[in-house]
């Protein structure tokens, strides 16, 4: 029940996060880092996070509902040491960075980082994510990859790197927080924050942004649109390439074609792909039977659904039951 306390043998040390806050961020990113933080400390009835709010200067920051926040410090009177400083910034950034901000998070190399929502994209500017993985919003995956060549921009809903952190914003950053909360004080107590919010599940690391489908096809043909759209209605009943060729008037020659230059993969292995993504949703997210779940991507046989599973994503549908 919500009113239980986690016993620990021997509580963690307080660790002190500050939450730097520029114009036009996010309540919604904000609220989602913030607050399963506090309810950890509530529900542990310990004070495992201590939360500081920042800002460029002493004056309130107005997101972009235009809502003021009042920060508990300025940049300039920031409270030191800090175990983890979080970034929180719109996306995309409409505003120059003052150049004593890139400065003093420079400063701050070697600690844990974290850029969320247009957070990743400050931390990127000033450097600090050359060579490491990056969550960032999905519309502002190319472009970030084109001028920061040296940082492993992903569209997953968030990254841990080390000692970087980084997410997509939204309720993105309410799963890295839960998953930050599992690392340093349990699993059973992020489970209990996540159900304070009443989440169903506590999204993985490794789990794709929502990317609209044109969005992720760039300036492809039309005809490749509709294939993939056609394979994404067909996952129970797979149609074999031929098949889908004909759907859409054009040779299977042609159909490879485009799926080797836009997608770098053939027709059959890009299907595969999709209908695995969807077993591995449904494993993590239903109570499903296995054996349903294979019929359901288009499986006849359970063990040739296992097998595929494990060749795909290095464990089998049992074991990924077992991780989440």
């Amino acid at each position: 029940m919500a009113s239980e306390v986690t016993r620990f043998a021997r509580p963690p040390a307080t660790q002190r996060i500050g939450v730097l806050l520029l114009p036009g961020f996010s309540l919604l990113t904000q609220a989602s880092c913030v607050e399963p933080l506090l309810i950890a400390n509530q529900l542990s009835g310990c004070n495992l996070y201590q939360v500081l709010t920042l800002s460029l200067d002493a004056e309130p920051v107005r997101s972009a509902a235009q809502l003021a926040c009042i920060t508990d410090h300025a940049l300039d009177d920031a409270p030191a040491p800090l175990d983890i400083l979080l970034v929180i910034a719109p996306s995309p950034l409409p505003y120059p960075l003052p150049a004593r901000l890139l400065e003093w998070l420079r400063q701050r190399h070697g600690k844990t980082l974290g850029g969320l929502d247009g957070g990743g994209e400050v931390l990127a500017r000033c450097g600090l994510l050359d060579g490491y993985r990056a969550a960032l919003p999905w519309p502002r995956v190319s472009a970030v990859s084109q001028g920061y060549p040296t940082v492993v921009i992903t569209q997953t809903l968030f990254e841990i790197d080390r000692n970087r952190m980084s997410c997509a914003g939204g309720t993105a950053a309410l799963d890295m927080m839960l998953t930050l909360i599992a690392r340093d004080a349990g699993a059973e107590l992020a489970g209990r924050v996540s159900e304070h919010f009443a989440c169903e599940r506590i999204r993985l690391a490794d789990e794709p942004q929502h990317v609209p489908l044109r969005s992720r096809l760039g300036h492809a043909p039309q005809s490749l649109v509709e294939a993939v759209t056609l394979m994404e209605a067909n996952i129970e009943e797979p149609l074999s390439t031929l098949e889908l060729a004909e759907h859409l008037g054009v040779s299977r020659r042609q159909l490879e074609r485009l799926f080797k230059k836009y997608l770098q993969a053939v027709p059959s292995r890009y299907y595969l792909d999709l209908r695995l993504k969807e077993a591995r949703k449904r494993l993590r997210e239903s109570d499903q039977a296995i054996g349903e779940i294979a019929l359901a991507v288009g499986f006849s046989s359970g063990a040739h659904f296992s097998t595929a599973y494990r060749n795909h994503f290095g464990l089998t549908p049992r074991e990924e039951r077992l991780v989440v």
